[in-house]
């Protein structure tokens, strides 16, 4: 993915999605950028390390005038190892920085101090001053000895260096960025500290569109990560404590997200749950709005006439093969399920690359409970194709935002079962009295409950009338409020606020 231009209208800053990455934000991504054909795009993809990641999942549109791939932990130093002094100033600053972090409302100068810090990463505090200088020497040793509680220094000092790399990285991309009129992040995390660095460094307009809360999710993933050490002994440890490495960890991804709330000169949920969320973490109430995804109603529409006349009895999971997923919950339902209704069938569409250890698991899950030729693994699949063949869009997840499976569902007719994640609930008994007099579109049941979720998906394919009801509700509920001319007419409000300043909203053309 190589494009080169000397100037964009917008640089979209993604961390380990579009284009690399097939699913729902990646798919949102490409929208957005389709949808605005008038705007020039850069891509600034950061991700992993190389080897993660295969081909592009989409092809990019011509307004994509600029395209960037880097990877934040493949190792590119070879500088020599070298005794350096370091910069008492700069380290000083790092440590009010830090304590800005740790209990930010007590620090109100933190903020400016990641510009001041910023600006100097390939300056008085590059890379090699954090890596050789005695001031971060020093540094660490102060902070393990003030902050720590797990007996490893080795561990802590590496898991510092570990966890602060892909910082000189991103001051790096921001060095080299050409020269846009805004820029878009959509996540916190990595990709939104670079935006945060960028905001800082050009002075131009940050928008921060978050479809999960990046923070939240990286717990999730954090609390079950094998590879973060605790050396604590048996008696040292409490059940209800975690790890002090684990904690590092969740504070850095929350310091980074707070950097970029900090920054943002938009901040945007798809509802309100998330918002309120976005506004405990720390964003400025005023920044915050809600624009829930929108979907191409023609489209999936006309799969309507495609649908056979009996309800089929495929229940769908359509996502990544990944734990968050909990594609597990989907199999242990489908036994229960094929116990009762011997002629239904469960699919699985999505990528298995992401985590192929957790696919291998759940393709070993499917064959102990004797459910071969019952559950299908589909890989990536084209919705268009697939939806007209399955009676229920399902989702067993135990984190999502605002999934555009179960909206493109609801378009062609097909109800959904979910669980009570996100805004699932809402977007299957509606929001408020308006809405939910709507009907609901399928059913919601508690996470990681397979017996509810094969109750619920028994009960609708077993009942045509309950299962028409059903995809009437959500077909008049995603042409009321999750159109996609709804959701560009929101985004176009937000780019025109941004790009006034630059000159108007395209004055830069492909």
């Amino acid at each position: 993915m190589k494009r080169t231009a000397d100037r964009a209208d917008v640089a979209l800053l993604l961390e380990g999605t579009y284009p690399y990455v097939a699913g729902g934000v990646s798919s949102w991504v490409n929208q957005i950028i389709r949808g605005f054909p008038e705007l020039t795009y850069a891509i600034i993809f950061v991700g992993s390390r190389r080897q993660d990641y295969g081909d592009l999942k989409y092809e990019l549109p011509d307004n994509v005038v600029h395209a960037e791939t880097h990877y934040l932990h493949d190792s590119d130093d070879n500088s020599l190892i070298e005794d350096l002094p370091g910069n008492p100033v700069m380290f000083e600053m790092i440590e009010r920085m830090h304590d800005y972090f740790r209990a930010p409302l007590s620090h109100p100068d933190g903020a400016d101090l990641l510009g001041k810090v910023g600006d100097e990463l390939n300056g008085k505090l590059d890379h090699r001053q954090f890596l050789y200088s005695r001031e971060s020497w020093d540094y660490i040793r102060k902070m393990y000895r003030k902050y720590c509680t797990d007996p490893s220094f080795v561990d802590y000092f590496w898991t510092v260096r570990t966890m602060h790399a892909p910082v000189w990285a991103l001051g790096r991309i921001c060095d080299g960025m050409i020269p846009v009129r805004a820029f878009h992040t959509v996540s916190t995390g990595y990709a939104g500290f670079l935006g945060a660095l960028c905001k800082r460094r050009y002075d131009k307009p940050l928008i921060l569109s978050e479809h999960g809360i990046y923070t939240k999710e990286r717990k999730i993933d954090l609390f079950s990560a094998e590879w973060i050490a605790d050396n604590r002994s048996v008696f040292q440890r409490d059940a209800t404590e975690v790890s002090y490495f684990r904690q590092m960890w969740i504070r850095f991804f929350e310091a980074l997200g707070r950097s970029c709330y900090d920054a943002a000169d938009s901040i945007i949920a798809l509802y309100e749950i998330n918002r309120l969320r976005q506004v405990a973490d720390g964003a400025d109430p005023l920044k915050t709005r809600n624009i829930p995804n929108g979907i191409n109603l023609p489209l999936f529409s006309s799969l309507r006439d495609k649908r056979p006349a009996e309800v089929p009895k495929v229940m769908c999971l359509i996502g990544r093969v990944v734990p968050i997923k909990d594609v597990k919950t989907f199999v242990r339902a489908m036994r229960t399920v094929i116990n009762r209704m011997p002629e239904a069938e469960g699919w699985i569409a999505g990528p298995e690359d992401e985590d192929k250890a957790y696919a291998e698991e759940c393709h070993r899950l499917v064959d102990g409970l004797g459910l071969q030729g019952k559950v299908r693994f589909l890989g990536f699949q084209k919705l268009t194709d697939l939806l007209p063949k399955v009676g229920l869009v399902v989702l067993s997840s135990i984190s999502e935002a605002l999934p555009l499976v179960l909206l493109e569902g609801y378009a062609a007719g097909v109800p959904g079962v979910s669980t009570d994640v996100g805004s699932c609930r809402q977007l299957i008994y509606g929001l408020d009295d308006e809405d939910k007099a709507l009907g609901a579109s399928g059913r919601v049941v508690g996470i990681a409950d397979p017996q509810a979720l094969a109750d619920a998906a028994i009960e609708l394919l077993s009942d045509p009338e309950k299962w028409h009801s059903a995809s009437v509700a959500g077909m008049k509920r995603v042409e009321k409020y999750y159109s996609q001319d709804r959701m560009f007419g929101s985004y176009r409000e937000v780019y025109e606020k941004a790009l006034a300043s630059s000159g108007g909203i395209a004055d830069v053309q492909p």
